[in-house]
């Protein structure tokens, strides 16, 4: 019966790795694939870590295993991040049936201000509709 509970989680984390990859391959901008692959992977990578837990039933790699998938889901959320949020300020450009850039006029490119609202100096804002593709 364990076997079937380890097979179980490990067919599932190995799953979630591999939506990962197609996610990477199959996406047209890299906003979306950092989104995909930090979700699916991050989930795969912690089940697979969960049925190594289970199949050895030992304090000291149960423990060893929740450090890392603690350290996993702290990290790669906020990694995506950055790397989401550098990548728009140095203009890559948004796929082109995007509906929403949330960001468009409140980042001034020259100062590396973010502000809240909508800046009244335009020439001075990234502007993704504008840019060549990268």
């Amino acid at each position: 019966m364990i076997d079937i509970i380890i097979g179980t989680i490990a067919t599932f984390g190995a799953l979630f790795v591999l939506l990962a990859a197609i996610g990477i391959v199959r996406m047209p901008d890299t906003y979306l694939r950092i989104s995909v692959t930090t979700k699916a992977a991050t989930l795969g990578v912690g089940l697979v870590l969960l049925s190594t837990t289970v199949y050895f039933s030992n304090a000291d790699v149960t423990s060893q295993a929740f450090v890392i998938i603690l350290f996993l889901f702290l990290t790669a959320p906020v990694s995506a991040h950055l790397i989401g949020r550098a990548s728009y300020f140095i203009g890559v450009k948004l796929w082109d049936k995007s509906v929403m850039d949330e960001l468009r006029g409140k980042y001034q490119k020259n100062t590396h201000i973010l502000k809240s609202v909508v800046d009244d100096t335009p020439e001075d804002n990234v502007d993704h509709s504008k840019m060549k593709d990268k």
